[in-house]
């Protein structure tokens, strides 16, 4: 049965790529994964068998750049302590003093520009946003920026000083891991909140629980975590000031068939010899 496998589709990391699995697997010749992030592969070793390897970016865009929104939304407006509040046993009257912050005119920073981040920028905008960006390099055109009103900040930190909204939208490569630390969140406003949609371990959870506790940040929206799930005596897991959803970018239905549809079409054209349109090389 090993030499029939000619493909596999990997759905939430499954099942484990390691070096046994393809030294079983003498035939395998692509391996498509159902999402953007490739940081659960060893994408030298795979490579080194001579497997092929593909991700889903233009099925997950939409749905991931929604929930980052509806996070941005929903941690601006304390959309979860109001529903909290208005289910609650012992709920008479609304406090004065319950008050989210404005989204409308605020400034969004959006740390990775890919076709997750752009797409957020095109809802900002609908919002009034002012939108800040920043890649390691500038790889939007002047009309791409123009198109959303989109500014390049060469240094992170100059975005991290002017957002009042900040969204990780990165790949997890050994160069972001824990890209936001603790200087990173002393760089932003005390009335700003960070939203990680990106991989858990871009942050540094540790420094984040000591922002959000003595007001270095004003709140945060985690839609990932290090590790998922958290363990549930963490401190993230006890603070008021936060909104941790469980890795929800990706999960509607649509989504879910665009992304098989997408792998699919990956397969198939490694199969056939065609270039794949989604193809991932090891950096």
């Amino acid at each position: 049965m090993s030499k029939k496998v000619q493909a596999i589709y990997l759905w939430w990391h499954k099942p484990v790529i390691d070096k046994e699995l393809l030294q079983s697997l003498p035939n395998l010749k692509v391996i498509a994964n159902s999402g953007v992030g490739m940081d659960h592969l060893d994408l030298k070793l795979v490579a080194s068998f001579g497997v092929k390897m593909a991700n889903a970016p233009r099925a997950v865009s939409s749905s991931t750049a929604d929930t980052g929104m509806a996070l941005l939304l929903a941690s601006a407006r304390r959309l979860v302590e109001g529903h909290h509040i208005a289910v609650s046993s012992g709920m008479e009257h609304w406090e004065a003093d319950f008050l989210g912050v404005e989204v409308t005119g605020a400034t969004l920073g959006i740390i990775g520009m890919g076709s997750i981040g752009y797409k957020i920028a095109l809802r900002a905008k609908a919002f009034e946003m002012t939108i800040l960006y920043h890649n390691r390099t500038r790889s939007r055109k002047e009309e791409e920026e123009q198109a959303v009103g989109a500014t390049y900040c060469r240094e992170m930190e100059s975005l991290l000083q002017q957002a009042d909204f900040v969204m990780v939208v990165v790949s997890l490569t050994p160069q972001t891991h824990q890209l936001i630390g603790k200087r990173e969140l002393e760089l932003m406003k005390p009335t700003a909140t960070l939203i990680n949609i990106s991989r858990g371990a871009v942050v540094d959870q540790e420094a984040l629980v000591a922002a959000l506790k003595t007001g270095g940040i004003r709140a945060a929206a985690l839609d990932v975590t290090c590790p998922e799930p958290l363990p549930r005596d963490h401190a993230l897991l006890k603070l008021k000031n936060i909104i941790i959803t469980p890795h929800l970018g990706i999960k509607t239905d649509k989504a879910t068939q665009m992304i098989t549809e997408e792998a699919v079409e990956n397969i198939l054209a490694a199969l056939q010899g065609l270039p794949m349109p989604s193809e991932v090389l090891p950096s």
